[in-house]
């Protein structure tokens, strides 16, 4: 765990107009909410695009930040949100799959090709299983794996009860088990 200042505490450090506050929590934070733009969204272009208004809406909001809730959830809160705006410019009744999945750089430092084949193999295999998740289940998972958020932070972001989180998140780890589960050998 990190020793130094919280996101909440680094949050209002911004709010006050210390610009270093933004550089730490943008380094903390940038990769997770791009990666779940990213796999919501379906198209890196898409996702840039977002994940830049995420961090605008961001820079926009800090004079009104109130550490209500974990840092983390306000974040993603605003992701969830801006992704559903898109949507909705968009017309689409549910969140779109991706097409192409970045993981050459999954085995970037795997020195024998057969173990980088294999790394590339089962990276596919997963975004495979993650993209065939319903929607819910899918930003649950996201979600939870890329946020690091927890079950009451999910259902506050997704605007549905613990129990209702709880459960999205359940059936998609157990779908994700049963689709990468290897097959029995005889």
């Amino acid at each position: 765990m990190s020793t130094g200042p919280s996101d909440e505490e680094l949050m209002l450090a911004y709010r006050a107009g210390e610009a270093s506050a933004f550089d730490a929590l943008y380094a903390r934070h940038r990769g997770g909410v791009f990666r779940y733009l990213r796999r919501q969204a379906g198209s890196a272009a898409v996702a840039e695009d977002l994940f830049q208004d995420v961090w605008l809406r961001l820079i926009d909001a800090r004079g009104s930040y109130e550490p209500r809730a974990r840092f983390a959830t306000w974040l993603f809160t605003i992701a969830h949100n801006r992704l559903m705006d898109h949507f909705r410019a968009r017309a689409r009744a549910a969140l779109v799959s991706y097409d192409d999945h970045p993981i050459d750089d999954v085995a970037a430092d795997t020195p024998r090709p057969d173990e980088s084949l294999a790394r590339k193999q089962d990276a596919a295999q997963l975004l495979g299983a993650i993209d065939s998740l319903p929607a819910a289940q899918r930003e649950a998972f996201l979600l939870q794996q890329e946020g690091e958020l927890s079950l009451e932070d999910i259902a506050a972001v997704t605007g549905v009860n613990r129990e209702t989180a709880k459960s999205r998140l359940r059936y998609a780890m157990a779908k994700l088990r049963a689709e990468l589960r290897e097959p029995e050998r005889t």
